[in-house]
């Protein structure tokens, strides 16, 4: 009976915290786990461009997939989308983070402006940079023609969005631009955990602004730049709403990421877009696996 009872008692000291993190757990349960079960079903499923199911289609879904001409230029377009949007995201944040953290009249303006990009519509900032680079009326291609420059991109008929070879660039300056704000703030709270006695300690032994930043700065940054790196691949390999309302992927597939490539296959078929999601939720989880592998964040842990 005493045993019993000391069992029993053990059981509720280990349910204790589920009223707490059950709510968590079934939040993940439903978002996260239950839509990626019902994706990995799906792409084994023969389904209706009108999304009846038409039983099982084995592996045939991967294979149309797999056979497509445009499959592994969408896959090395999407790995270049993500280094370059999210290494240079990086490399300006941590520019402006050093920036912003020092003291200078107007600082907490130009802190807020940094907000701007973040808090407006990813889907409208594209639209208005669309609408920017219009070869008819657009903003950017006026100022070109003010300084003389549009003669050299083409003349009057120019068209940025057009080309595949000078679209993705554009594509890539928009998808830094609106990912700039989170990824400054992420730096700019870890620039501010930094002691000032460490600093201090530096300039007396005669330490050179450029190592101070390199030896001090950077090492003690690192939690954050791992936190802030990693959420940005995340979101930039699923970044849809720019490519969409700026290019739709076009001309051809030729500024299509997969998450883009993905939709168009969903016009067609569904359970080929469905075996493309999970080629997309595989390649998230590769990248994110070799990124922390890289970036040695278990030594952070610890």
């Amino acid at each position: 009976m005493q045993q019993q009872t000391s069992i029993l008692k053990r059981v509720i000291r280990a349910l204790g915290p589920l009223p707490w993190i059950g709510p968590a757990v079934v939040l993940i349960g439903v978002v996260v786990v239950w839509p990626v079960v019902t994706m990995i079903q799906s792409s084994f499923m023969k389904i209706s461009r009108f999304g009846v199911s038409q039983g099982s289609n084995g592996l045939d879904n991967y294979t149309k997939l797999f056979d497509e001409p445009d499959f592994g230029g969408v896959m090395f377009r999407s790995l270049v989308w993500v280094v370059a949007v999210v290494t240079l995201t990086v490399l300006i944040s941590l520019a402006l983070a050093q920036l912003f953290n020092q003291r200078f009249p107007g600082r907490r303006i130009a802190r807020w402006a940094m907000i701007a990009p973040w808090a407006a519509s990813v889907l409208m900032t594209a639209i208005i940079f669309k609408w920017m680079l219009d070869p008819e009326v657009g903003l950017i291609n006026m100022i070109l023609h003010d300084l003389g420059l549009l003669d050299a991109l083409g003349g009057a008929d120019a068209d940025p969005l057009g080309r595949a070879s000078t679209a993705m660039p554009w594509l890539v300056a928009v998808a830094v631009f609106v990912s700039l704000p989170f990824t400054t703030y992420a730096l700019l709270a870890g620039l501010a955990t930094i002691p000032a006695d460490v600093y201090e300690a530096a300039r007396m032994d005669g330490a050179s602004r450029l190592r101070t930043y390199w030896s001090i700065t950077l090492p003690l940054l690192r939690p954050a730049l791992t936190v802030a790196t990693l959420i940005n691949v995340m979101n930039v390999f699923n970044s849809f709403p720019i490519i969409w309302a700026m290019t739709h992927g076009q001309p051809g597939y030729s500024t299509a990421t997969s998450t883009i490539f993905m939709y168009i296959l969903k016009g067609t078929d569904i359970g080929e877009s469905a075996a493309m999601s999970v080629v997309n939720f595989g390649m998230v989880i590769v990248l994110v696996a070799i990124f922390l592998r890289v970036s040695k964040w278990k030594t952070e842990v610890s």
